[in-house]
Order: C-alpha cells, then structure tokens, then sequence
C-alpha cells in the first residue's frame, strides 16, 4: 500500500515538471549572436610610487597579446606629463614600466590595447 502511494507522488511530479511551458524550462539561450561568456583579455598591473619614481608590473596570465602604456600626471602646472612607449605583453609575460617627474606624482594609469 505505501508502494502505490510513493509512486503516485512521483509520478504527479514528474507530470508537473513535463507540464511546464518551454519559457520556465531551465536551458542555455544566447542572444544577439554573443558568446556565452566574456572574452578574457587584459594584462593585470600593479604601480607603485615612491617620490617622483613611478614603477609598474603588468602581468598578462591571458593568449592575447595586451600592448600596455604608462601615463603619469604630474602634480606641478609646470612638470611634464609622460606618455610611456606601448610594451606587447605575451601570454604569460610579466613586463616593468617606468617613469617619474620632476617633483610630485598627480596620477598613475596603465592603458590597454588588444593586438591582433
């Protein structure tokens, strides 16, 4: 007797789930033709300042090729800002920027360009 009673609740659930519309059915959907999942890309830098001396660790852990750039700002009106060359980073490649001013730093900032 308990058999029959265990087997009809299984049974009505299973009847339940399989009534369900497709929209409230749990699956995979992409939309626009995007993946599923972010692209990864993008080296990942550390900066450090001491004084007037900027240095910058950029290590790219991803396969694409990550083309970074120091910029320092500096503090005086009368101090030149720096743009620093681009430097490829490799896949798996940990690259050092530096820089300075004359007096204080303003601000520290790394850009990021894909290469193909």
């Amino acid at each position: 007797m308990r058999l029959s009673r265990s087997l009809t609740s299984v049974t009505v659930a299973v009847a339940l789930v399989l009534s369900l519309p497709y929209e409230a059915m749990p699956h995979a959907r992409v939309k626009g033709g995007k993946p599923p999942f972010p692209e990864l890309f993008g080296a990942e830098c550390r900066t450090a300042v001491s004084g007037s001396h900027v240095v910058a660790y950029c290590h790219n852990p991803y396969v694409d090729v990550d083309r970074v750039r120091l910029h320092i700002e500096c503090a005086r009106w009368w101090d030149l800002d720096t743009d620093g060359d681009p430097v490829d980073t490799g896949p798996a490649m940990t690259v050092r920027l530096a820089g300075r001013c004359w007096k204080e730093v303003g601000s520290v900032w790394i850009s990021h360009q894909k290469v193909s």
